[in-house]
């Protein structure tokens, strides 16, 4: 495949108190006709993260139509998982109710941050999100005694699958984090079995983490996005039959950093959606979504 850049979407710049900066981990969800929500993490001037959202037309070109007053998911309170920040990680529908999976951040003293996945949920559309717990979904366990990260949930009649990051340890440097995409199952999307199941490791020596996996069924194969992590993210690509086994295809990724400009040093947290028949790809650039979101189109 081959992705043709349409360009910046949005960078957030003090729109709002909130909205200090960034535009991390972009997911979008349709609205009506071109017109759709694009969920993303910003920050407000503590570093904290929000998740707010940007209306966007893709048709006939991609234009901002206009900017969230507040935010969607809010950090919580001083000692919770989620105090320090809550960042974006996956919608799915679930009959009227839309599920929000999001990443608590809580930062450390020995180790940089503890990160654990919660869920906030939309009763029925035109609803606010509300925090299903103020207590993680997903927490460290056996299974993944370090850190957590970005989920990715599907639907499948009765399963619900997710695919999500997970450090196998910590170090002295960030490079010792050994950061991979690990797979989960549940029966309702609340409660989760966790059997430390990797589905995509690390390809030594330089990469050091795989994570925020998007993953999409083309009917008998399951096609995954992700980022990778050696000097900088690049996004990379992998096919599965049953998704858990997953093979990599580098030569099928087809899109990489521009020679100047937002995306010129990084691309990471890809998502991929279909419109119209066209499949599109939103993803970050330079310094972790600073930069902002942008969009291409496969071709």
């Amino acid at each position: 495949m081959t992705w043709r850049k349409l360009g910046l979407v949005f960078a957030a710049n003090g729109q709002r108190e909130w909205m200090v900066s960034h535009a991390a981990n972009p997911v979008a969800e349709h609205l009506a006709g071109d017109e759709f929500r694009v969920y993303f993490g910003c920050r407000d001037r503590l570093n904290r993260t929000h998740i707010g959202y940007v209306d966007v037309e893709l048709r006939p070109q991609v234009r901002v139509l206009g900017v969230a007053d507040e935010p969607v998911v809010a950090p919580g309170p001083l000692g919770g998982f989620d105090d320090s920040g809550a960042s974006m990680g996956w919608l799915i529908h679930a009959g009227e109710a839309t599920y929000l999976y999001y990443l608590g951040w809580n930062l450390g003293v020995t180790v940089p941050w503890r990160n654990s996945i919660g869920l906030a949920v939309r009763a029925r559309p035109g609803e606010p999100f509300v925090k299903h717990s103020p207590a993680p979904l997903l927490d460290r366990c056996a299974a993944d005694p370090y850190t957590l990260s970005y989920p990715c949930v599907l639907r499948e009649g009765a399963r619900w699958r997710m695919w999500y990051g997970s450090n196998l340890r910590w170090g002295r440097q960030e490079t010792d984090m050994d950061h991979v995409i690990k797979y989960a199952e549940s029966a309702d999307g609340i409660h989760w079995e966790r059997q430390g199941v990797i589905a995509l490791d690390l390809q030594p020596p330089e990469e050091y983490a795989v994570c925020r996996p998007c993953v999409v069924k083309d009917g008998g194969v399951y096609r995954m996005w992700y980022c990778h992590r050696g000097a900088a993210y690049r996004l990379g690509y992998a096919e599965s039959a049953d998704g858990i086994h997953w093979h990599r295809r580098p030569d099928e990724v087809g899109i990489d950093v521009s020679p100047s400009g937002w995306d010129s040093e990084m691309q990471a947290y890809p998502y991929v959606f279909t419109h119209g028949g066209q499949r599109y790809l939103l993803y970050n650039g330079n310094r972790y979504g600073l930069t902002g979101f942008g969009i291409a189109i496969e071709e």
